[in-house]
């Protein structure tokens, strides 16, 4: 069994292989250069018997590991380790032209080195773990959302939990689908709905459901350069109110549902409420990306679609001014 898996599935899952009598080896993609698979802070946890979880590049960096830890060769740990130090060795284990990476290994063996980190996640909680590599201490401290991996000779520092924070207005349909593709992509996700009757079938574990008005959810849960907020209800008394906050705020992306034409009317009422040209220009509306979706599954693809290009910053995103979001 292999799979990429989140930082939350390659902890919970070695929680369970601890628990179960396994003994582990957690392995953390520390540096890369060049065009590496997988950034700094990707996991891997693996099994003497080959079974594995997470990912550190595209699969023949995993193969090798799994070699030599069958073979015993990975007994003397922590330890870390280089692969594609030249372009011989880069070709071999699958890594493009040039790329290299360092690794870090530790060996795990008790389910109560996991538990706290793996309580706080369940928490979502946003903690940095550290290893001290002069020492080989691990510890558990606070971290904030803007913390990045980082890496000394000294230690590394690593954040678990939601650093990305996305509120939804509206529990309907599109949101149910919305929510289920942020929590893969580790948002913390929080729904606003006030409305009783949408409120009663909110069927997403791990989505937050909150009954305030928009305006004050928005107040409450987002504003923050990591927050995204998404109107999604076709209800202007609703969606307007979070518009009118979230788009004052420091939000990342503001996003809204809807046709080009009701979009259009949006941003003339957004307008005579009070907002200026450069805050309503921040609203996405048509929200996501013109894939010519339709059906909610579609649609929670294409908003996710764009918001993850913007924030990796790695394709420009054209905007198809007749796109029509159909729910």
């Amino acid at each position: 069994m292999a799979n990429w898996g989140t930082d939350r599935d390659v902890i919970q899952t070695a929680h369970q292989w601890l628990q179960e009598g396994h003994a582990l080896v957690l392995v953390t993609v520390l540096k890369t250069w060049g065009s590496s698979p997988r950034p700094p802070g990707s996991l891997l946890v693996m099994r003497p018997d080959g079974v594995h979880v997470g990912s550190v590049s595209g699969g023949c960096v995993e193969e090798d590991l799994l070699a030599r830890y069958r073979q015993n060769e990975l007994s003397d740990l922590p330890v870390r380790l280089d692969y594609g130090v030249d372009r011989q060795e880069a070709t071999r284990f699958g890594l493009p032209c040039g790329g290299r990476l360092e690794l870090l290994l530790e060996q795990l063996i008790d389910p109560d080195q996991l538990q706290p980190l793996l309580s706080a996640m369940e928490q979502d909680e946003l903690v940095a773990r550290r290893v001290d590599l002069t020492g080989d201490a691990v510890s558990l401290g606070p971290a904030s959302a803007d913390q990045a991996f980082s890496y000394t000779d000294e230690a590394i520092s690593k954040v678990f939990g939601p650093q990305w924070q996305m509120l939804l207005i509206g529990a309907g349909h599109l949101s149910q689908y919305v929510s289920q593709l942020a929590l893969m992509l580790d948002y913390r996700v929080i729904v606003c709905d006030p409305r009783e009757e949408y409120a009663a079938g909110w069927q997403v574990p791990g989505a937050r459901l909150i009954g305030m008005m928009p305006d004050e959810a928005v107040g409450e849960y987002t504003g923050h350069p990591r927050s995204i907020v998404l109107a999604l209800t076709h209800d202007p008394k609703l969606d307007d109110m979070a518009l009118l906050e979230a788009l004052g705020s420091e939000a990342f992306y503001v996003g809204a549902i809807g046709s080009q034409r009701n979009c259009d009317a949006r941003r003339r009422r957004l307008r005579e409420l009070g907002l200026s040209r450069a805050q309503i220009q921040r609203l996405h509306a048509p929200v996501g990306l013109d894939i010519g979706s339709h059906t909610p599954p579609e649609i929670a693809l294409a908003i996710l679609a764009e918001i993850t290009a913007l924030r990796n910053a790695a394709t420009a995103v054209v905007r198809n001014p007749d796109a029509v979001n159909v729910v």
